[in-house]
């Protein structure tokens, strides 16, 4: 297994890469604070290893091989990605009328749970990353003999190992944002900002909904 852990990394940094809903989850809620932005990279990464450890008892399988089960999570996560999409237009709305204070989404200061299950919530409710973790875990796993499945343990291991890579990956992008604070605290750049982020997640979860 040791010797497939390059290649193994250098995919989860193409993976990381690739824009996606979680992408401007963290970088929108990064924009309220540094610790917004971490706690919600470490809901996300904690449903990466759920999806990971669902994939090595071949949970995930369900979802690749019912497509009522596929269809009944993909419009719950359409749901999601368009009810975030949702709050952040109105917290753009609200900034604009009384300041940057009232950005803010109503609860979001009174702890980092919320911002935590949001990430969370987010990578769950999709289930193309569950269909992913099960194509993609299995090919870096060493095979048993004589059945020729994947070894749970070094599966689990893996899916926990992608899950750090890519808090460390996306605690840039809250750093980055972070360092840009300056810029990004201005009302009208940040009123700017949320309504894209907002616009962007409506058109996700609108996208997942008519797909197939």
């Amino acid at each position: 297994m040791w010797s497939t852990l390059p290649a193994f990394l250098g995919a989860c940094l193409l993976i990381a890469m690739s824009p996606g809903p979680s992408t401007v989850l963290i970088i929108r809620n990064s924009l309220r604070s540094r610790r917004a932005g971490m706690l919600t990279v470490l809901g996300n990464e904690s449903g990466v290893l759920l999806w990971g450890i669902f994939a090595a008892f071949g949970l995930t399988a369900v979802l690749d091989a019912s497509e009522i089960a596929y269809d009944v999570l993909r419009a719950v996560g359409a749901v999601v990605l368009v009810g975030f999409g949702v709050q952040t237009l109105r917290a753009a709305r609200r900034s604009s009328r009384a300041g940057l204070a009232d950005a803010i989404p109503d609860g979001a200061a009174a702890g980092g749970a919320r911002d935590y299950r949001a990430g969370l919530l987010l990578n769950l409710a999709n289930p193309k990353a569950g269909i992913f973790a099960l194509a993609f875990l299995p090919q870096f796993v060493p095979q048993s003999v004589p059945e020729g499945a994947p070894h749970l343990t070094a599966m689990v291991a893996l899916a926990a190992l992608w899950a750090v890579f890519e808090v460390g990956y996306y605690a840039l992008y809250v750093w980055g944002v972070d360092r840009m604070r300056t810029l990004l605290s201005r009302p009208g750049v940040r009123r700017r900002l949320e309504q894209v982020s907002g616009g962007v997640l409506i058109l996700l979860g609108i996208r997942l909904a008519v797909e197939s």
